[in-house]
Formats: C-alpha cells, structure tokens, sequence
C-alpha cells in the first residue's frame, strides 16, 4: 500500500499525477480523499518534482544522450 497525489477535476474525473508502479495484472483498489484545498498548478508541481527528477537527469549517461545539444548551442 502506498500514497500517489491526484487531482479531480470538475466533472469528478480522478488524474494521477506520477507513473504507478503496479506489479502483476489486474485491477487494484483505491481510497480517494477529498483535501479541502485547491490543487497546485502544474508549473509549481513540476518544480516540487525536479529534485526527483534531478536523480535521473544528471546521470552521466543522460549528459551523454543530450550532449549533441550542447554543440549546438556554442
């Protein structure tokens, strides 16, 4: 068991908002809870998450990947 975030939007439609990671097949079940507060627009979810995403960012072998563009731009 373990806690993702979502958003629901007005219609009630239920969005997660990172990869799940499910082992197997199968359906899963779910809580949802309601949090008396607005959600977080994107671009200030997407600058809570760039430690995360930092990890994999800065791998030398995505350096390597992307590197062509830093040719480009000299």
């Amino acid at each position: 068991m373990f806690t993702v975030e979502a958003v629901i939007d007005e219609k009630g439609n239920v969005k997660i908002l990172q990869p799940m990671p499910l082992q197997g097949q199968g359906t899963r079940r779910a809580l949802v809870v309601i949090l008396d507060e607005p959600a977080l627009p994107i671009a200030e979810t997407a600058l809570l998450s760039e430690a995360a995403l930092a990890e994999d960012w800065l791998r030398p072998e995505e350096e390597e990947a992307w590197s062509y563009l830093k040719r480009a731009t000299s």
